[in-house]
């Protein structure tokens, strides 16, 4: 039996975990909870999982549900409560789930303390690799990644030499503007961005998947997970997303891990490894599935990209950079602040206009992250 602590379980990860959890009664148990703000899902949670204790990052929020739950539970609040959540000894697995840099903090905890972390959040890897592997090597913690590209390309490696990888393929849907014109990014709106194809995500990451910055950041977090640098991490437009990752060998193999897109089936790997779990999951029909295509991702038109590329050559606070300006630019687009094609340029100033350090202190990478969003506000304001 695992108890499962899950950072950020109202969110769309945090949802399908609970879903795979319920599954396996006899295997998994929820032992904590958490939310940004969404209490009013977070208490539906409680009612059917019966955790020992919950987490709200707003402190507001939590400070009032500490208040009407006559100490039934553990409540956890704010950012500090967040990592002394993260933290608990009787969590085995913890599931980060937070989207974007809120979710650093409570995922570095986790490791500290040694447990096995289910990572959701890759903002953790791509902002601050080098200290997360660092201290996981020091402490023990085991990094196991829930997004289906890692968890393809993790499936496809296992058991094999790690000198006998050429490169990673990580495999994109190209997102609702895969065939629109570059011309047009400019008028596209909200309602646009957020019809993703094939997925179903919180709204960042649907715009991110908009601006394929959701595979810079991938990019980026193979980069750690794998050990490989960016020159061999490849990214291949497959608009089916059937195929969600593969490993060309040196001796010019290629291994491909596929599934139906379904983020259950990553998650419970996650939970289960180094095991398969049986489920009812859905299965790919081959004889009905049709043609599968690949094609290159136009970078031209994808700027968002090369940006990453670029912040991962740079190394040190270059990633944190990039990823801060990209949260604060992908915000203003959800308000309608800024139109679609403002955003990589946004990233480009911050990438500019922030000096890069050494990533060598959890400070510095938070350093680096608050300076980034102040560059992009700050443009934001004179452009008005």
């Amino acid at each position: 039996m695992k108890n499962i602590c899950i950072l950020g379980s109202t969110g769309s990860i945090g949802r399908n975990s609970l879903e795979v959890i319920s599954r396996f009664p006899d295997r998994f148990r929820v032992a904590y909870l958490s939310t940004n703000t969404n209490v009013e899902l977070l208490r539906q949670q409680v009612a059917i999982f019966k955790p020992k204790g919950v987490g709200i990052l707003d402190e507001s929020l939590g400070t009032d549900f500490r208040k009407n739950i006559n100490g039934s539970l553990k409540v956890f609040v704010g950012a500090e409560g967040m990592k002394e959540l993260a933290s608990q000894p009787d969590a085995d697995t913890v599931i980060s789930a937070f989207v974007g840099f809120s979710g650093l903090a409570p995922t570095f905890e986790a490791i500290r303390c040694g447990k096995t972390v289910a990572l959701a959040n890759k903002e953790t890897l791509v902002v601050a690799g080098e200290l997360i592997n660092a201290l996981a090597k020091k402490t023990g913690a085991t990094i196991v990644p829930i997004d289906s590209e890692h968890s393809a390309v993790m499936q496809c490696i296992e058991g094999e030499n790690r000198d006998s990888i050429a490169k990673l393929i990580l495999t994109a849907s190209g997102g609702p503007f895969l065939n629109t014109e570059k011309s047009k990014f400019g008028a596209l709106t909200v309602e646009d961005a957020l019809k993703h194809p094939t997925w179903k995500m919180g709204n960042k990451i649907t715009i991110d998947s908009a601006t394929l910055m959701n595979k810079g950041l991938e990019v980026i977090e193979a980069h750690w997970l794998f050990g490989l640098p960016a020159e061999r991490i490849d990214i291949v437009i497959h608009p089916q997303s059937i195929i969600h990752s593969m490993v060309e060998f040196v001796d010019g193999s290629v291994k491909a891990q596929m599934g139906l897109p379904d983020m259950k089936m990553p998650i419970q790997y996650a939970l289960s490894y180094p095991e398969r779990l049986q489920t009812a999951n859905s299965r790919i029909d081959f004889a009905s599935l049709g043609a599968m295509t690949f094609a290159a991702p136009d970078r031209g038109k994808f700027e968002c990209l090369d940006l990453a590329y670029d912040a991962l050559h740079s190394g040190g606070t270059a990633p944190a950079v990039m990823n801060a300006a990209n949260e604060v630019a992908v915000a203003m687009f959800l308000q309608k602040r800024i139109p679609f094609d403002s955003i990589p340029g946004m990233i480009r100033h911050a990438l500019e206009e922030v000096h890069v350090r050494i990533a060598d202190t959890l400070e510095s990478v938070v350093q680096a992250d608050g300076e980034a969003r102040n560059a992009v506000r700050m443009k934001t304001a004179e452009s008005r």
